[in-house]
Order: structure tokens, then C-alpha cells, then sequence
């Protein structure tokens, strides 16, 4: 039996499967292609529960393409803040101004013209054109990729270029006509909670276990294929949370690299001493009356690791001349304006503990 065949041969018992058993998501309430779209950029990178939240919220400010057109990047940040990866968020922004300028608001409905638009790629084009619109095109994701190679026990590098579009070619003959949208979703929720990653499937839930070639071999462990990834880059750093009178500084990051254009508390590369830490401080002409160790904090990029070490700097005076984009801020603007990331996060927590503000805000 044929690839082609075999996937036609799942789909039946896949979509009663699905019928049953499908996940209740709020962006599946309707099918209106901006919620499609907002959701699936989201979940780049970000699980389903993390994201639901975040949905909310962006939803009830940003309610249609326009309004997301017409945000300032500040609060689309401060909107985005904890999803991570903030490209994600720049690229609906554009893609909304385009949307607006070029289609008069109206959401393009074809696949062809949703891959024009910034940050939509071929699964997120695929998922929004069949869900939303029911055009006949597959959404090959990392879900999809791991129920293929199951089912087939293949091997193959899924870094490649060369089986990333074999395996879509397979899909997309395989898409059925009348219900393309269920079939892609079907997928998405099988390798959601049933063709789980690492070698845990729950082969005996799965609808298509009789067909699956890894599941008859006994070894999911092996499939998908990946080659080991090269090791991440560890940077030390000491971060400052320099305090004056309850407000803190805070500085913009450069408007391209890492994080590009967030905010964050300043910081030094290298892991410093509290006696390194005072001829710095003299340097940057901080007056400063006690110096408190705050602890270590870790956080892990994609390509790099950041070892931080913090310090809370209690200021007698602010310096005469602050750095470039550095502003002096409330625990309320931190938390309701500025976009700081979660790298950041256990310095965060540390000032909002202290502060009565944050104790609020937090409630």
C-alpha cells in the first residue's frame, strides 16, 4: 500500500475520532480567519494552556485587523509579554497594516494570498485557509511531521528541506475535499494528546494504531529523526535592579538582535563580584548607599543561555546623565506599560514582592 493510500485509509476512523473527541478551544468557537490566525501564532513555540490567557486578553483589546493595524508597538509589546519570541508579534502588526492597506480590512481568503503576508508561512497559511475558509490544503506542522513518520516508520532527516516538502506533497493529495479543515485539526489534536513527542504515544488511544509501521516495530522513540542539536551558548550576566525612592531603572534594548526593542533592567556581560560591582557603579556615576545580592536567575533561549547574577543597587541620587533610552519607573508602569520579558522574570517577581504596588496589581 501506497503512502497516499495508507493516509486515505486513516482518515475515516481519524475524523470519527475527531468528532468525539476534539479539544474545546476558544479559538475553534467560530471560524473567523483573524482568531484562526491570532491563535496559531501564538502557539508557535508556546503550549496550548500558556496561550488561551493571552488570547483573551489580546482579543478583547485588539478585537479586529484594524485595531491590531492601528496599535502602538509599545502596547502590542507590553500585550505579547511572557509568549516570547516578539517577532511573532511585529509580523501580525505588519501583516494587519497590509491587510488594511492592500484589502481594505477584508482577511484574504486563499492560500496563495495569506503567504504573502508577514510571519504566515505554509502551515500557518494551510491551517487558516482550509479552517476558516475550507479550501483543500494540508497544515504540516511538527505534529504532523511526527504522526507521518510514525505511521510509516520513515527515517528520513525532517530538518530537510527536501522531506519537508515530500511529506506536504503526500498531505496535500491526501486532504479530503469536503471536510479539509477537520482533517488538519484532527491531525493537530492527534499529535496534541495522543502521537506524543519523545517516545510517549498513548498507541492504544490512537485511532490509527492498526496502521501505524513504528507502532508494529515497538520503537516510537526513533521517529521523527532528528540530527542532535549543537549545544546552546551560555553568557553570564550580572543585572542590576538600581532602585531610587521606589521606582527603578529601566533601559530599551537595541531595536535589532535578542529581544530586540524590549525593556530590561540594566546589565553588564560576565558574572560580577560585589567588589567588581563598585568601581562599575563609580563609573557610571551611581550614588548608591547599600548594595543587596539578589541571587542567580536562569534563562534558556533557542541558540543561547543567559546565567544571570542580580543585585538591587539602592540609589542616594539618580546619576547626573541617565543612558541612552533608560527611564526611571514605577512597579505599576513596569507592570502595566513597559514590556519587560520573562528572562527577567525572577528579578520581576523580587521588586514586586517588595513593592505594596505590585502586591496589588498582582491580586
Amino acid at each position: 500500500m501506497g503512502k497516499r493510500e495508507r493516509i486515505r485509509e486513516i482518515t475515516a476512523p481519524l475524523l470519527c475520532w475527531y468528532a468525539k473527541h476534539k479539544r474545546e478551544l476558544p479559538w475553534r468557537e467560530d471560524k473567523n480567519p483573524y482568531h484562526i490566525w491570532i491563535s496559531e501564532i501564538m502557539l508557535q513555540q508556546t503550549r496550548v494552556e500558556a496561550v488561551k490567557g493571552y488570547y483573551a486578553r489580546f482579543l478583547e483589546r485588539l478585537p479586529s485587523v484594524a485595531d491590531l493595524a492601528g496599535v502602538s508597538e509599545d502596547e502590542l509589546m507590553k500585550l505579547w509579554q511572557g509568549l516570547g519570541y516578539y517577532n511573532r508579534a511585529r509580523n501580525l502588526k505588519k501583516a494587519a497594516e497590509m491587510i488594511v492597506q492592500e484589502y481594505g480590512g477584508r482577511f484574504p481568503d486563499g492560500y496563495g494570498e495569506l503567504l504573502r503576508l508577514p510571519g504566515i508561512g505554509e502551515y500557518t497559511a494551510g491551517a487558516v485557509a482550509s479552517i476558516a475558509f475550507g479550501e483543500r490544503v494540508p497544515a504540516v506542522d511538527g505534529n504532523v511531521y511526527r504522526i507521518y513518520t510514525r505511521l510509516f516508520a520513515d527515517g528520513s532527516d525532517i530538518t530537510q528541506g527536501k522531506v519537508q516538502k515530500s511529506i506536504r506533497e503526500v498531505m496535500a493529495e491526501a486532504v479530503p475535499q469536503d471536510c479539509p479543515g477537520e482533517f488538519n485539526q484532527a491531525l493537530m489534536d492527534l499529535g496534541a494528546v495522543i502521537c506524543l513527542p519523545n517516545g510517549t504515544p498513548l498507541c492504544k488511544e490512537c485511532p490509527v494504531q492498526e496502521w501505524c509501521l513504528a507502532e508494529k516495530a515497538g520503537d516510537m522513540s526513533l521517529f521523527p529523526y532528528k540530527p542532535q542539536k549543537k549545544k546552546r551558548k551560555i553568557q553570564d550576566r550580572t543585572v542590576f535592579l538600581m532602585e531610587y525612592q521606589g521606582k527603578y531603572l529601566i533601559q530599551q534594548r537595541p531595536p535589532k538582535g535578542l529581544l530586540a526593542g524590549l525593556w530590561e533592567f540594566p546589565a553588564q556581560e560576565g558574572r560580577l563580584s560585589a567588589e567588581q560591582v563598585k568601581p562599575l557603579l563609580e563609573e557610571w556615576d551611581a550614588d548608591f548607599e547599600e548594595i543587596e545580592l539578589l541571587g542567580s536567575g536562569k534563562h534558556i533561549f533557542s541558540h543561547v543561555e543567559w546565567h544571570m547574577l542580580g543585585y538591587l543597587v539602592h540609589l542616594r541620587k539618580l546619576p547626573r546623565k541617565l543612558q541612552e533610552g533608560m527611564v526611571l519607573s514605577s512597579v505599576g508602569q513596569i507592570q502595566e506599560k513597559y514590556s519587560i520579558p520573562s528572562a527577567f522574570s525572577v528579578y520581576l517577581k523580587e521588586i514586586f514582592a517588595r513593592s505594596k504596588e505590585g502586591a496589588t496589581l498582582q491580586e
